[in-house]
């Protein structure tokens, strides 16, 4: 991730939490949640406010939470009661931990020289079949945007982009509208992929 895209979250953190923070992500969520049995072990990947983190929470699930924000996560921890980690998306080593990886509106600030590598890094994390949600701005645009690194994909050039990523398999993709209020015409791909059973 650009340095500046750390600064940006860091410097504006509280405003960015206040603005996110009731945003209405439950379709996303559920269809999620409905590929996970009860209970299982999600990573909040770049969990911004920790909106989502405290949902999975109060559903019962065991969530562990990062961000690369150090302003973030201190009030991702105190918005939902535990410790968020502080983590850069190229940090995550762990291996067969996660059922779920949830990565909402995180991983696109990866040019895609860097993201390719933090994809396998996410399948080598989940469990057999485990399965991620992750979501990118509708469109072709690559670069700095509004103070931030931003990769965007249609569905053709994200299919195109994993197409030589082994392990993992598209399962649903979908357009919506932004969640945030006032916004509703910017678009977003959102996406479900689950890790194939050989690699």
């Amino acid at each position: 991730m650009k340095d500046y895209t750390l600064d940006y979250y860091n410097q504006n953190a509280v405003a960015f939490s206040t603005d996110t923070v009731s945003a209405d992500m439950a379709q996303p969520r559920h269809r999620f949640l409905d590929k996970l049995k009860p209970g299982v072990h999600i990573l909040d990947f770049g969990c911004g406010s920790g909106r989502d983190t405290k949902c999975f929470l109060d559903a019962g699930f065991s969530v562990d939470a990062t961000d690369g924000s150090s302003e973030l996560c201190r009030i991702a921890s105190r918005y939902t009661g535990i410790s968020v980690k502080q983590m850069l998306f190229q940090e995550l080593d762990s291996v067969e931990v996660y059922d779920g990886i949830w990565a909402c509106s995180s991983i696109l600030h990866l040019p895609k020289t860097e993201l390719r590598d933090v994809m396998c890094r996410m399948r080598d994390a989940l469990k057999p079949f485990g399965i991620i949600y992750t979501s990118f701005k509708y469109g072709t645009f690559e670069g700095e945007r509004n103070g931030r690194y931003f990769t965007d994909f249609t569905k053709e050039t994200f299919r195109e982009f994993t197409k030589d990523i082994p392990g993992i398999e598209q399962e649903e993709c979908w357009i919506t509208g932004d969640a945030r209020p006032g916004i509703g015409d910017e678009k977003w791909l959102n996406l479900i992929l689950r890790k194939a059973d050989t690699i």
